[in-house]
């Protein structure tokens, strides 16, 4: 379990690749005979669990491209790994899960999972206590099955149920209006704010600049409105987009087509890592600052570092984000060089050139 490394590898990196909800499971696993089982992984975190399970008839499924190169990493690219929920098949006997943080996701996993459980199949899920919501509980009764729960451990518990519901269908994708766009846009179910417009977003789309921009970036797009709306403002440019959730990539994909005939570029990535440098006029981002439930900045470090390396002389990287973030004097870090563009009683817009 030491041996679980986070991506991307830092050095001197104080957090750990796994979690004592991690260790919990693997503990109950031992006792068990796997032997012959077909078993599903589920939102593994960086491979803590895909990895015990090397020997066995097992497959994971994330989201996120993130956990998928630590899981990648950790098991020298040994693991069945994928990451559209489409792609499940056949019957598992044995479903472990992490359970995220986005009970409309946990949803659509749990919908999802009704196709391809049998009468025998169980579900183990996995949560540090303090993380676990009581819906949560209500979810997996309405489409598993009854739940029982294992004693606290170090923080840690899990909930067990075996399936004898019945088989349902996924709503999700979903639909959703925006003010001020005629096409609906499709949000499915790990979007962050997939529900409605958040408050951030929707100021941000207020400055959204036109000018002579050949390339432009949506970095962190979630369903690509940002994007989209600087394609409207700017016909001639090519647009690309970002994010580590695949979901949100497939959202980005669907509403761009929906609403331009011409063809975007998207990339299922972590920030913008490993791209040509010098190569884009214009980065829009709203960063997260949070991976699942692990509260920080440094993916929004991330994000404006590779901005930086992939603008050219002379662009310019837009940001949004809460006063509190002080995004401004850590872009002046980076570039050199960052001006206030707007604000309201919440967020900060600032530009960074290049």
């Amino acid at each position: 379990m030491n041996g679980i490394k986070r991506y991307p590898p830092k050095k001197n990196d104080l957090l750990l690749g796994h979690d004592s909800a991690d260790e919990l499971l693997l503990q109950h696993l031992k006792k068990m005979d796997l032997k012959g089982k077909r078993i599903l992984i589920i939102n593994d975190h960086f491979g803590a669990l895909s990895c015990g399970h090397l020997d066995d008839d097992c497959t994971t499924y994330t989201d996120s491209f993130v956990s998928m190169m630590g899981i990648k990493m950790n098991s020298a690219r040994k693991v069945n790994a994928f990451h559209d929920l489409k792609q499940l098949n056949g019957s598992y006997d044995y479903v472990l899960i992490r359970i995220p943080k986005n009970m409309s996701f946990f949803e659509d996993i749990l919908m999802t999972l009704t196709e391809h459980l049998h009468a025998g199949s169980k579900l183990i899920c996995a949560s540090m206590v303090k993380h676990l919501a009581p819906t949560s509980f209500d979810l997996i009764e309405k489409y598993i099955g009854k739940t029982c729960t294992s004693l606290a451990q170090k923080k840690a518990r899990l909930i067990f149920a075996d399936f004898e519901k019945q088989k349902c269908t996924s709503p999700y994708p979903q639909e959703i209006k925006i003010e001020s766009f005629d096409t609906p846009f499709i949000n499915h179910s790990n979007l962050f704010s997939r529900d409605k417009l958040d408050i951030g977003t929707r100021f941000f789309l207020e400055h959204i600049p036109q000018g002579p921009y050949k390339k432009i970036l949506d970095l962190g797009c979630a369903n690509g409105v940002i994007g989209i709306k600087a394609k409207m403002l700017n016909p001639t440019a090519e647009i690309f987009f970002s994010d580590d959730s695949a979901m949100a990539i497939m959202s980005a994909k669907e509403n761009y087509k929906n609403h331009f005939q011409d063809e975007a570029h998207f990339f299922w990535t972590n920030c913008f890592e490993r791209q040509p440098q010098n190569n884009l006029d214009l980065v829009l981002c709203n960063p997260p600052f949070h991976q699942g439930h692990t509260i920080g900045d440094y993916i929004a470090l991330q994000m404006f570092q590779d901005a930086y390396d992939t603008l050219k002389e002379g662009g310019t990287l837009r940001v949004i984000g809460n006063y509190h973030l002080a995004y401004q004097m850590k872009l002046k870090k980076i570039f050199g060089n960052s001006k206030i563009v707007a604000t309201n009683t919440k967020f900060i817009i600032c530009d960074a050139i290049k």
